[in-house]
């Protein structure tokens, strides 16, 4: 059981969350808007927080820059919106948001969401808790390991002199952000496409989309519909 914050000023949604997320064990708290959610997290810890974007008192976005700043982003936390542009959720990834969940939201996406979240969250309370004796381990180590005199190993400076791949698994990674982003969209619509026939039902459950925003979003990244037909 887990221990989830749910930010939204929506009490439809707020309420819809809670529910499922209390159906499958875990403890949830709510917040309508960023004051209460910054109370609730100077009272309490939580493993997970589900934070929608547009807020009337203070964004999600900068309540997230908030906690960031304050070190006080010690879990995950996954984003929310049904208008936030692909720009915002880039953002807020750049801040420390884990991941990004855009409305109407599924139960399906929701809670393979949450279960990515915490697994990380756990993943990560497992390293803090294992550092200090990784650190006492390098500490005691030979010099040739840890750098004589407080100098860099040898293995770290070279690795760190190796120039970066410029591309990654066939996308060249030398173009603005969102030329490279919207090849990747783009190939990875096609790859469903192509497995699933054509089949926009298929892709839609596949990619987690709704029809009409997937259709929408094909259009706009130019896939051709009738060549994932003709070539299934």
């Amino acid at each position: 059981m887990a221990n989830i914050l749910v930010v939204d000023d929506e009490l439809g949604i707020r309420d819809l969350l809670s529910e499922i997320l209390n159906d499958e064990g875990h403890s949830v708290d709510l917040a309508e808007n960023a004051t209460q959610a910054r109370s609730a997290r100077l009272s309490s810890s939580y493993d997970l927080v589900l934070l929608d974007i547009w807020m009337p008192d203070t964004d999600g976005v900068s309540l997230l820059k908030e906690w960031a700043m304050a070190g006080m982003l010690t879990m995950p936390v996954i984003m929310m919106s049904g208008h936030a542009t692909i720009d915002t959720a880039v953002e807020a990834t750049r801040i420390g948001a884990f991941s990004f969940l855009e409305k109407p939201i599924t139960m399906q996406k929701l809670l393979k969401a949450v279960e990515q979240g915490l697994a990380r969250n756990a993943t990560g309370q497992r390293q803090a808790a294992t550092a200090p004796a990784h650190a006492a381990a390098a500490a005691t180590s030979s010099g040739a390991a840890v750098g004589i005199n407080g100098a860099q190993p040898v293995a770290h400076v070279i690795a760190a002199a190796e120039p970066l791949p410029l591309s990654h698994q066939g996308f060249n990674l030398d173009r603005p952000l969102r030329e490279a982003r919207d090849g990747f969209e783009k190939a990875y619509f096609e790859f469903h496409l192509a497995r699933e026939g054509g089949s926009m039902t298929r892709v839609a459950e596949k990619t987690g989309l709704e029809r009409t925003h997937l259709y929408r979003k094909l259009r706009q990244l130019g896939v051709d519909l009738g060549r994932s037909k003709r070539n299934s």
